[in-house]
């Protein structure tokens, strides 16, 4: 099973859109979504156009949407998961023992560390504010996690 993690898309839709279209046609099923969406409409959008599930968190740039939770686990074929928005908190779940994995944003930077059997994973932004626009998918298969830099996209 390959899935996606995002993060931080602070209403850049297009960048959005673009990801989503490459997942599609990629076959991929789910996305996480580590936080700052920014607004509904975002949200809306994404979901009507991918042909999978996507799971969302809650950032501090989420102002509007206290339906989101702060946390959430997730089951990927055998590793138990967890998204969320800060780094100081993904830290502290990871260091936890309790999950293979870790997803979390915030930071905008790409980052990746393995803190006892756990993978603490940044998958970078979408919005492009401050690095190049970017994101992560992940092959439970194979424990392969890659980055992708979205001008690089096919």
């Amino acid at each position: 099973m390959k899935v996606a993690i995002v993060s931080d898309t602070h209403d850049n839709i297009p960048n959005f859109n673009k990801v989503i279209q490459w997942l599609n046609g990629e076959g991929i099923k789910l996305i996480l979504h580590c936080g700052d969406i920014c607004n509904q409409e975002i949200i809306d959008e994404a979901v009507k156009n991918f042909k999978g599930k996507i799971e969302f968190v809650r950032g501090n740039g989420d102002f509007h949407l206290d339906h989101l939770p702060d946390t959430l686990e997730v089951a990927l074929e055998g590793k138990k998961a967890v998204l969320v928005h800060y780094p100081d908190l993904a830290k502290k779940l990871a260091e936890s023992g309790k999950y293979d994995l870790v997803f979390y944003g915030h930071t905008h930077r790409p980052w990746e560390e393995t803190i006892g059997k756990c993978r603490l994973v940044n998958p970078g932004e979408l919005a492009g504010q401050r690095y190049k626009p970017c994101f992560a998918t992940y092959d439970t298969e194979n424990d392969k996690l890659e980055l992708k830099i979205l001008e690089r996209l096919d």
